[in-house]
């Protein structure tokens, strides 16, 4: 890449996407956001096309050249042929769509794309908090909750795609149902989703509770993060439910430690924010089931999610691609 030349970056979610234009020293220089669904439901894929002629109009404002687009989606993803083969529920549409084949038919700039955390990884990695490092694993704690895994320089995608899918790691043989048709993983007990409706089921039956009253009456708009901050207040219920999201993320990231011993655990999204001020607790917990030696040779960073900062991801992709195909 030319020193003078900046890369898209894209990070599509199940409810907003941005698109940013990133220096190659990883300075984001301007960024869009829509609702992923803008024009109801089933337009994601017409939004993302259209955001990222946004994108390219300022690029043509501030007059530097495009060097590729990188686009982080919310699936198991075919990267060699840039199609997401499995989606979340959210994004059905996107599914089988060959998106870096449409993007690069519509704009003439090479695309490529993948998982959306394992481009979050790739942007940590190249400009953040895993800089450095020889290998890296990520938690992204949002909506749902997704991973990745960064290894000798290199992202672990898996035979199949699956690689890093660390929140359906089972932490909890009888637990609750998943999504993905399994009980008990880690993304039932510790992701937006399912903590406010786990919230939204129990609060009538906690009278004591102030859940409803902060929620104006509806259990229906009760969110994680009001959850959270009623449990900083002293909520029983919602502590109870925030005690549980701490056990169980030790134990997923106890998995990540004893199983890959990695030097850098990235533990970010939506939710991030929230459990920041409870870092110091969950990292007790994660002592209780972490082997010494390798959690003490682990550098864990807490980094709550910017849908500002998340074009960065993309933006790595394009660098990191570029470079694996090249070789």
């Amino acid at each position: 890449m030319t020193s003078s030349g900046v890369l898209i970056g894209v990070d599509v979610g199940g409810t907003r996407m941005s698109g940013g234009l990133v220096r190659a020293d990883g300075n984001v220089l301007s960024v869009v956001q829509a609702p992923t669904h803008r024009d109801g439901p089933g337009t994601a894929l017409d939004t993302l096309l259209d955001l990222i002629a946004d994108v390219i109009a300022r690029a043509a404002e501030l007059r530097v050249p495009i060097e590729g687009v990188g686009i982080g989606v919310p699936g198991v993803v075919d990267a060699e042929a840039g199609v997401m083969k499995k989606g979340v529920h959210l994004l059905p549409e996107l599914t089988g769509v060959p998106l870096a084949e449409r993007v690069e038919g519509k704009t003439g700039i090479r695309t490529f794309v993948d998982n959306d955390v394992n481009a979050l990884a790739l942007g940590e990695w190249t400009w953040g908090v895993g800089r450095g490092a020889r290998s890296l694993a990520m938690l992204a704690v949002g909506t749902g909750v997704g991973g990745a895994v960064i290894l000798d320089g290199r992202v672990v995608r898996g035979h199949s795609g699956y690689g890093g899918e660390f929140g359906h790691v089972p932490i909890k043989f009888d637990g609750k149902l998943c999504v993905c048709g399994a009980r008990g993983c880690l993304c039932t007990y510790v992701c937006g989703h399912d903590i406010a409706l786990d919230a939204r089921r129990r609060v009538h039956d906690e009278p004591g509770s102030t859940l409803l009253a902060r929620s104006g009456g509806d259990p229906s708009t009760i969110t994680a993060r009001l959850v959270f901050e009623a449990a900083t207040a002293g909520d029983a219920l919602a502590r109870s439910i925030v005690d549980e999201a701490c056990q169980a993320l030790a134990a997923g990231l106890a998995v990540i430690v004893n199983g890959l011993d990695p030097e850098v655990i990235v533990v970010t999204g939506g939710v991030a924010g929230s459990l920041l001020p409870l870092q110091g607790e969950i990292l007790r917990r994660l002592r209780e089931h972490a082997f010494a030696e390798a959690m003490a040779g682990t550098r864990i960073h807490f980094v709550p999610g910017d849908k500002c900062q998340t074009v960065r991801g993309g933006a790595a992709l394009v660098l990191y691609e570029r470079a694996r195909r090249a070789g």
